[in-house]
């Protein structure tokens, strides 16, 4: 049996890193993007994935890419992971640039690994039964919530892209699953999301109990990619039991109401 490669992307940390992880634990073969080489070679010492960085949001990144895994061997499954949030103003207040940088790394990323990588996929579709795309969004594309406007339309925009590709490709054995989790409590994105404000990140986590992890995304993400080839998993919206909706988080223990 041929063994399987995923092209893992924001392998540097958090999801994408446990995706890594995971994955070579079942058995892919990985190739670890990101921008951060540093990280990338401790996975790739750790995990044995093999590490190619690069900045989704250059061109010539993603032609480089596509040109190296072309010579290197077959692509059967794309994990894109990789995107991130910018501030949480309100849209009267919102900056430009951070609303630009996050349609840049979560939809405009997207398009081009699927542009470039797309006949890669097919051909290892057609050797190898079927093919994978994955694409990592986030409820904030389901629901808009006050401070979030620019995530929430980047988050919406990539999850179009997935439902309008996954309409394109009807016909083909190659599977497009999205997967939108809720709150995780990852060590980067918050802190980043807030400029770098440890103290403000950890209040938004404070008295929930059990957020996700990144462990419980990329396990999601394995079970997708490693169910039969002709299950598709459309979409997957994942949430700690503590957040019953985007707007509704629980703070403290979780406990069953006493009946009378």
């Amino acid at each position: 049996m041929t063994t399987r490669r995923a092209v893992v992307t924001g392998a540097s940390s958090g999801i994408g890193e446990e995706t890594a992880r995971t994955l070579r634990a079942s058995g892919w073969d990985v190739v670890a993007v990101a921008r951060r080489a540093d990280r990338l070679a401790a996975l790739e010492a750790e995990t044995g994935a093999v590490a190619f960085a690069a900045d989704l949001t250059r061109a010539e990144d993603v032609a480089a890419l596509a040109e190296w895994l072309e010579d290197s061997g077959p692509v059967h499954s794309l994990v894109h992971v990789a995107g991130g949030a910018r501030g949480a103003d309100r849209v009267e207040d919102g900056s430009a640039a951070d609303w630009t940088w996050m349609f840049e790394v979560n939809v405009l990323s997207a398009q081009r690994l699927v542009s470039a990588l797309l006949p890669q996929l097919r051909r290892a579709a057609a050797s190898d039964s079927h093919a994978d795309t994955l694409f990592v969004t986030s409820t904030a594309a389901q629901t808009a919530y006050a401070g979030g406007g620019g995530y929430n339309a980047a988050k919406a925009g990539e999850s179009m892209l997935v439902s309008a590709l996954r309409l394109e490709l009807n016909g083909e054995p190659i599977r497009v699953v999205e997967v939108a989790p809720g709150m995780v409590l990852t060590p980067e994105f918050t802190v980043n999301r807030l400029g770098g404000d440890q103290a403000a990140a950890e209040r938004v986590y404070d008295g929930v109990e059990a957020p996700l992890t990144a462990v419980d995304v990329a396990d999601v993400i394995s079970y997708a990619l490693n169910a039969p080839g002709h299950v598709n998993l459309d979409l997957i919206t994942m949430r700690p039991v503590a957040q019953s909706a985007q707007h509704l988080l629980a703070r403290g223990p979780l406990r069953p109401r006493q009946n009378d």
